[in-house]
């Protein structure tokens, strides 16, 4: 699932056999985020086949978090059984720079919602999913080893649509959050409820407000990311090959 600005990696991640809107499919809005397709591809890969999400729907605008997380319940329920998640985030840890790709090792959920809110579905997954090591060690491993420059971060997801304020920026790297966002968290329990193995890879494309000189501005984000797609889609393909 792909996250702002990354719509050109896909180019990088194989053959496109199949191509659809996903309004198509059932379940999915309009997108409504620059930078956000509003298609699913279907990628050869060797042997591999990559379902990818061009795009993805916040509760920013106004979703419910089972809509957020429909994508991701459509993709295991198609036969998908890892998931890589791509954002963009603001990064909070001194050395971060502007188009750094991280590995996210854990998150903190302050969105104030979670898509297991309400009656349990059991054929999704269990009432109560452990989320220790929601962010696979394996895959992260893997990642690892095919770029030994990646570095991992705890990625704090915050509701917005409002980048944060400086003072929130400091209450977030106070709780243990190095990267900052308005997506993943809720797409990362809904796979591991439904048994998927996680990956997610966070693109620094921002220093979080108050610690650079220059205003946040989503054109800004869009910009860096596109400069860095040929490497996030390289990599992503090369992870999936290997799994």
């Amino acid at each position: 699932m792909l996250g702002s600005g990354w719509r050109t990696a896909a180019a990088r991640m194989g053959e496109v056999v199949a191509e659809v809107p996903m309004v198509e499919l059932g379940g999915f809005p309009e997108a409504s985020v620059a930078g956000h397709g509003d298609t699913v591809r279907s990628i050869r890969n060797g042997d591999r086949r990559i379902l990818a999400f061009m795009g993805r729907v916040h509760l920013y605008e106004g979703h419910h978090p089972n809509v957020v997380a429909h994508g991701i319940r459509t993709a295991v329920r198609a036969g998908c059984r890892t998931v890589v998640l791509t954002n963009a985030a603001g990064g909070l840890r001194p050395g971060m720079t502007a188009g750094q790709p991280v590995l996210v090792s854990d998150h903190i959920n302050l969105t104030g919602h979670t898509p297991l809110l309400g009656p349990n579905d059991d054929r999704l997954g269990p009432r109560f999913p452990d989320m220790t090591t929601a962010y696979s060690p394996r895959l992260r491993a893997l990642a690892r080893a095919i770029d030994p420059d990646l570095e991992e971060a705890v990625y704090l997801g915050l509701a917005g649509p409002t980048y944060e304020t400086p003072a929130e920026v400091r209450m977030v790297a106070a709780m243990g959050g190095e990267l900052v966002g308005m997506s993943t968290v809720l797409e990362a329990i809904a796979a591991v409820h439904a048994g998927a193995e996680v990956l997610a890879v966070s693109l620094v494309t921002n220093l979080a407000a108050g610690l650079g000189d220059d205003a946040l501005d989503h054109d800004d984000v869009l910009a860096v990311a596109a400069r860095s797609a040929e490497r996030m889609g390289g990599l992503i393909a090369d992870v999936v090959g290997r799994i």
